[in-house]
């Protein structure tokens, strides 16, 4: 398990979960900064150091991000870290379909991931491609007995908003006081969950409005916090995917994505007014959302992290070695050996 990002260890962990069950072993290596020992269980094995890594010897590496080094050894396996939400990267390509010659394998979410990769596939032959859907929501169709943002003695609805970290995309400094004001009316209950990468100066505005009406939440894990949301506030965090693939609808505030299945507003005094829409939807909207879900993820039955391995134990036993040979990426190596102060052959 390669990460460099909190937000990594509930992507990983029901795949972490399934190779378990299957008697196999899981270790972590936490790359960076960014990234915590302190959200790794007392059980859960941490790798210190890449001789480490090397000195285990890992059949497989599933990294939920962009790159890996290619002096770890095992398969690359590509699972994500969100979901494709439009966005360009300093060329001006899509962000999301971006090959950066680090993996072997690309286990994708759906139809909407999985075509444009088969295609690059094809097109670059130095990797494959499997749909198995994305096992970082296989807990979200499962139901937990001990969700702590469920309140049955609260009949009140519960929204959720989350926010994106960029100062240009946030919606959560420009609605700030009108959530406040919505906060203290009491009608609804509020969770509030934001990117890690969020400013500090809007956490603690946020922290400090919280009441018997409304949570800040620092977490890990977001998942609890969807299952326990009837509608989502937010602008173009990809979140916003997960809340509705739930069948449940967001608002989305500022999101210039064109998607018909988000209530679109730009105006502050909108927000009451959209968020009761969400809450009373109509058919129209919720045919859309079930449209935009069979693209994105239409895979609901907790089983995504099985797909996973069953297609990477396929994959090694048959594409691995038929694959081309990639490209030097000398830049890009150098780049991970010095960030990672490796020199070793």
């Amino acid at each position: 398990m390669y990460i460099s990002q909190n937000y990594s260890y509930a992507i990983l962990r029901p795949l972490q979960e399934e190779i378990l069950a299957r008697g196999g072993e899981v270790a972590w290596f936490l790359e960076g900064k960014e990234v915590s020992p302190k959200h790794l269980t007392n059980d859960e094995q941490q790798l210190l150091s890449i001789d480490s890594v090397r000195a285990w010897n890992p059949e497989v590496v599933l990294v939920p991000g962009n790159v890996v080094p290619n002096f770890i050894p095992g398969i690359k396996v590509g699972v994500f870290h969100g979901f494709s939400v439009g966005k360009l990267n300093r060329r001006g390509r899509p962000d999301h379909f971006e090959i950066r010659n680090c993996f072997d394998l690309y286990c994708t979410q759906g139809p909407d991931t999985s075509i444009p990769f088969q295609a690059l596939s094809v097109k670059h032959k130095t990797f494959s491609v499997v749909e198995t859907g994305w096992s970082t929501l296989d807990p979200l169709f499962t139901k937990s007995p001990n969700n702590p943002y469920l309140d049955n003695n609260d009949k009140r609805k519960t929204i959720l908003m989350c926010s994106t970290f960029s100062r240009n995309l946030s919606c959560a400094p420009i609605v700030f006081e009108k959530i406040k004001a919505l906060s203290e009316t009491g009608e609804w209950r509020w969770l509030i969950q934001f990117h890690p990468k969020m400013d500090t100066a809007v956490v603690d505005l946020y922290k400090s409005i919280q009441s018997e009406n409304l949570q800040f939440i620092e977490t890990d894990n977001v998942l609890p916090m969807l299952q326990a949301a009837d509608v989502m506030l937010c602008d173009t965090s990809s979140i916003l995917i997960m809340h509705l693939l739930q069948r449940k609808p967001v608002v989305a505030f500022n999101n210039n994505s064109g998607n018909e299945c988000l209530i679109h507003i730009d105006k502050v005094e909108d927000i009451y007014t959209a968020l009761c829409q969400a809450l009373a939807p109509s058919e129209q909207l919720m045919k859309k959302i079930d449209d935009y879900c069979n693209n994105i993820h239409p895979y609901n039955d907790g089983k995504s992290s099985t797909r996973v391995l069953q297609a990477v134990e396929q994959f090694s036993a048959g594409n691995y070695n038929s694959l081309a040979s990639k490209p030097l990426n000398l830049i890009r190596k150098y780049k991970l050996r010095k960030k990672l102060n490796y020199w070793k052959w």
